[in-house]
């Protein structure tokens, strides 16, 4: 009797007890110290949460079953207990799953993300190699598609440019030779070239002015005006024949004495030959590009308007490729922004179900309701700490109130023998 008594209280020990039998080989299996570090790392992160899942639900189970002999509704606790084991196999499979998918998941996201590095990097070398064969077909099309005289005015400067620095190369030692007696030091020639330079500039520029407003006032027809602006067309040419193109006139005399014996110009010669010097490069540069290119930096140094009849249209904001490429720029950030969600899921959801199927065996315990509905499928499933409390507050005055509605309506004694 008493081999049997004792037999028997081992048999309900044994199954009191029995994930004592195993617990700890599984722990010690899924914590894996004696194995080499890949196979450790694979075991802890496939096995130990769900092992010890499992053991707390063991655990939780055998007490959940004693609390069978004194609690109502057995049955639907019953079926709620096995439902949440059904619940902790899913969410097991799921933390496995979730895992592969997250580690599919960070390798194409890894991918795409260098893919759009390479391409950024491309299409910013694209950019930067083709930018200046754009430039110069742009600048081609304003050239010859414009209305505005762009070569004439390129020329008219160059022009300028260029007898100023004859002019500058031949007045030098004039100008030099009268500052010199003026301050009685010898002047050094790069002293006095860079600013005759810019004054002879404007100079030989003023002189395109001047011609351009003597023939538009002879188109005018107006005999006062033309009067006044040939009065100063005869000044500025007496002034350039006396000051420059007799200076160059001067320097080619030794070229004309070589051919003939006992030449002389004289003084008249020499300003006859530079008036008709000055009246054939004015012709010449004036009917060339002086003619159009002139007015043209008349109109920009007033500062008027310079309309061009073949201009296109601006093109609209929305045709801007600064702006389509913040664009393209801002919907690559949002991408980055959903995947990073994305994988953040993937990687916290599974082992968070694991966790919310443990709590929900020992809720079901103490409530005989389950907390959470499982499975996750995103964060916005998973409900807050202070829901949670004010949900079982609730819960449990329902129940009180439940017992009360109960108490209410069931009979007294007295009542029970009156009937």
């Amino acid at each position: 009797m008493n081999l049997t008594t004792e037999s028997i209280f081992k048999l309900i020990f044994s199954i009191l007890f029995f994930p004592t039998f195993f617990q700890k080989a599984f722990v010690v299996f899924a914590w894996g110290a004696g194995d080499y570090f890949w196979i450790m790392a694979l075991k802890r992160i496939f096995l130990l949460l769900p092992v010890i899942a499992f053991i707390a639900g063991c655990w939780i189970t055998i007490t959940s079953l004693i609390t069978l002999l004194f609690r109502p509704n057995r049955q639907n606790f019953f079926v709620a207990l096995i439902i949440t084991w059904w619940d902790l196999g899913k969410t097991i499979f799921s933390f496995w799953a979730g895992i592969v998918k997250f580690v599919f998941i960070f390798i194409h996201s890894i991918l795409v993300l260098l893919k759009i590095a390479v391409l950024g990097i491309w299409s910013i070398l694209q950019t930067i190699l083709i930018f200046p064969f754009r430039f110069l077909g742009r600048l081609g099309r304003n050239f010859f598609g414009s209305s505005v005289p762009v070569i004439a005015i390129i020329l008219t400067v160059l022009w300028c440019i260029i007898e100023a620095s004859i002019f500058t190369y031949v007045t030098t030692p004039l100008v030099i030779d009268v500052f010199s007696n003026i301050t009685g030091d010898q002047l050094r020639e790069y002293a006095i070239q860079i600013p005759l330079f810019i004054f002879l500039f404007f100079i030989v520029l003023g002189s395109y002015a001047v011609l351009s407003t003597f023939l538009d006032t002879v188109k005018s027809k107006k005999i006062s005006s033309i009067f006044g602006i040939t009065v100063i067309e005869i000044i500025v040419l007496l002034v350039e024949v006396l000051f420059l193109y007799r200076e160059f006139v001067d320097a080619l005399i030794p070229w004309f004495a070589q051919y003939s014996d006992n030449f002389n110009l004289g003084i008249i010669g020499t300003l006859a030959v530079a008036c008709f010097v000055w009246f054939g490069i004015r012709s010449l540069s004036w009917f060339l590009f002086a003619s159009y290119g002139t007015p043209t930096l008349l109109k920009i140094i007033q500062g008027k308007a310079i309309i061009d009849k073949n201009a296109a249209e601006p093109k609209p904001l929305t045709e801007d490729k600064m702006t389509s490429f913040f664009e393209a720029i801002k919907k690559e950030t949002e991408w980055a922004k959903q995947r990073g969600e994305e994988i953040i899921s993937s990687i916290m959801l599974p082992p968070l179900q694991i966790i919310a199927a443990t709590i929900n065996f020992a809720i079901l315990l103490i409530t005989a309701k389950h907390l959470f509905e499982l499975p996750f499928n995103s964060f916005d499933d998973i409900t807050s700490s202070k829901s949670i409390i004010s949900n079982i507050a609730q819960e449990k005055k329902k129940g009180q109130a439940k017992q009360r509605a109960q108490k209410n309506l069931s009979p007294t004694k007295g009542e029970v023998q009156n009937d």
